[in-house]
């Protein structure tokens, strides 16, 4: 099992090779970008649980890489350790104020650049900023996101979304298996969102097999139809072809149904809302309910 996703964004060819073979005999997934606008674009497309960021690229500086990344909801939680060309104290200082969370200086040591690698990684997950598998923010994440929407004046859409009939599956096809789908969940959320959102969107893994989104599109209708749609029609491809050919699965002597997403939202457009929890439950219940609310005034899509 991968021991987390790396993005390195370095333009010297020979130094973003060693760090790839590198790491990949560590044992984790890594992508490489040559350029600044190159890692930006993969990140939205699959958040990796760290960056290793140089500060000089052919396009824009590291810095400004940094800057976008910390000041996009979606990607303000990943890690990034910044590779530095000298030991220069302006540049330490520049980054650390952008929010960067460690740095090395060239030449480095990659045994202690693996140990950084690996202890950011670690006190993410250990301060339950992010969930292993998906790699979106979870518990405190997620808490202080509802706590700003209580008070926010934008308007906003909560979606709760909840992956049906995951048991059997996980019963059937093993841990392994549920991880990738949950990876899948994750980077399908990301598209539709890259799809029908807003760059300040925010995307939660709250845990097992529910999601939520906030956003701030007005076209958060499409955006839950759309999801459901796309994740009902693309996990059967996590299932075996015999499986899929009879649209169940045999779990315990039961036929079972396959994977689908049910969802609920609600929104500020008509209602107010002074705890979190009036939030979290209402969209819950929406969901429930097959998308239909009859708590106020609030239009679901589903």
């Amino acid at each position: 099992m991968s021991k987390g996703r790396i993005l390195v964004v370095e333009d010297d060819y020979d130094i973003s090779n060693m760090l790839r073979i590198y790491f990949t005999g560590q044992g984790y997934d890594v992508q490489v970008a040559p350029r600044g606008g190159d890692a930006l674009l993969m990140t939205r497309k699959q958040l990796p649980q760290l960056i290793v960021l140089d500060i000089m690229l052919p396009d824009m500086n590291g810095f400004d890489v940094c800057r976008e990344l910390r000041t996009t909801t979606r990607t303000s939680h990943i890690p990034i350790i910044f590779l530095t060309q000298k030991d220069e104290r302006s540049d330490r200082i520049a980054g650390l104020e952008l929010g960067a969370d460690d740095y090395i200086t060239k030449p480095f040591d990659i045994e202690e650049l693996k140990l950084r690698v690996k202890n950011q990684i670690e006190r993410a997950e250990r301060d339950q900023s992010t969930d292993p598998s998906s790699n979106l923010p979870t518990s405190q994440l997620i808490e202080d996101k509802l706590r700003q929407l209580i008070t926010e004046n934008s308007t906003w859409t909560y979606i709760d979304a909840k992956i049906m009939n995951s048991d059997p599956f996980r019963e059937v096809y093993g841990f392994v298996a549920w991880t990738e789908v949950l990876r899948f969940t994750a980077l399908l959320m990301g598209e539709i969102v890259d799809s029908f959102g807003t760059p300040n969107d925010f995307l939660g893994h709250p845990g097992n097999d529910n999601f939520i989104i906030v956003t701030y599109s007005t076209k958060s209708r499409e955006m839950e139809e759309a999801l459901v749609a796309k994740f009902n029609q693309e996990v059967q491809q996590h299932y075996s072809f015999i499986d899929r050919e009879r649209s169940k699965i045999i779990h315990a002597g039961e036929e079972k149904s396959l994977m689908m997403l049910a969802t609920g939202s609600v929104s500020n457009v008509n209602q107010r809302y002074s705890d979190i929890r009036e939030i979290t439950e209402l969209a819950a219940e929406v969901r429930r309910r097959g998308g239909k609310s009859e708590v106020g005034k609030i239009e679901t899509s589903w």
